[in-house]
């Protein structure tokens, strides 16, 4: 507990450090000598406060998908990412566009969530279909069905000249988070919460379909949860911010080796280090290129894509 209790203090002092990072000046001295019509204020009230709020709910809403996921499969190295998912909700967002332009961006976001579970159920029964005996196969299949996927949400995107927005899907940016703009995102803390009250079902489910049945519960029912609360973080996150590679797969195996494998004791992990990781890559973005802004998405991706090769190999070493 005084570990998590640190995390959660590191978390806390990088989203207060996120709000005062930027080209506008929101200083403390001008917060304190300004009133509430001043620059200043208005900034960190509109701004700030609101890009802060969505980096936390988003990092901490995707890593607890990703570590869903994970149990869902028994897969370590699957994430929504990895699966088709993300790619997926692109192509449901890019169809909502089209042809329900005038939706209000819930409704969108429904059709984006339908399509992230149909795509992560098609994933699930290739799977099935398909002699994996190496577990780095499944994210390989995860990001061939995705590469697919992807290729027919940028045709279709090229056929009705919605690139532009395509790219600005697939960019993870928190560069355009204002008031009125995020709140989308507390779904996702609502499907973060519905994940630790139902973890102790996925840890069992994460045995296997036998053993599950075995204690009583429905396999298939945990399965369905799971799936849902994947499609509506997926789905959530990319129609408020884009994409953010990586996240779901990196945060959880990390936290699987400091504190272990039980879900009840790792999604609030989970959730604090997905939120901080991202807010420092945030910080990080709005440091190196100022007073220009690296999508968090690059940054994420680098950091991300390293951390996943140093896994790759460590299980290698392992298995070895």
């Amino acid at each position: 507990m005084r570990l998590l209790a640190g995390a959660i203090i590191v978390t806390i002092l990088l989203a207060i450090a996120s709000l005062f990072v930027g080209v506008s000046d929101v200083s403390l001295g001008a917060l304190l000598s300004s009133s509430a019509e001043d620059r200043a204020m208005q900034v960190l009230l509109i701004s700030r406060i609101p890009r802060t709020l969505a980096i936390v709910l988003s990092g901490a809403a995707m890593a607890v998908a990703g570590l869903v996921m994970q149990m869902v499969v028994r897969n370590r190295f699957v994430e929504p990412s990895t699966a088709g998912t993300t790619e997926s909700a692109s192509l449901g967002f890019l169809v909502a566009t089209i042809f329900f332009p005038a939706w209000p961006l819930m409704g969108k976001m429904l059709i984006a969530a339908a399509f992230a579970l149909a795509g992560t159920a098609l994933f699930l029964r290739i799977l099935r279909a398909v002699p994996l005996r190496d577990t780095l196969l499944v994210p390989l299949v995860g990001i061939m069905l995705g590469g697919i996927i992807g290729a027919v949400t940028t045709f279709f995107a090229y056929r009705f000249e919605l690139l532009a927005s395509l790219l600005a899907w697939n960019m993870g940016d928190f560069s355009g988070i204002l008031r009125g703009r995020y709140e989308l995102l507390w779904i996702g803390l609502g499907c973060t919460i519905l994940a630790y009250v139902a973890a102790d079902r996925f840890t069992v489910a994460g045995m296997g379909k036998d053993f599950t049945t075995n204690l009583g519960l429905n396999y298939q029912r945990v399965m369905v949860l799971g799936l849902v609360i994947v499609s509506l973080v997926s789905a959530v996150v990319l129609v408020s911010v884009g994409s953010i590679p990586f996240l779901g797969l990196i945060i959880p195996n990390l936290v699987s080796l400091m504190v272990g494998d039980n879900m009840r004791r790792t999604v609030p992990w989970v959730a604090v280090m997905g939120a901080g990781f991202v807010l420092a890559c945030d910080i990080l973005g709005r440091i190196l290129r100022a007073p220009y802004e690296i999508p968090i998405s690059v940054v994420v991706g680098v950091i991300g894509s390293a951390i996943f090769l140093y896994l790759l190999l460590r299980t290698r070493r392992n298995a070895a």
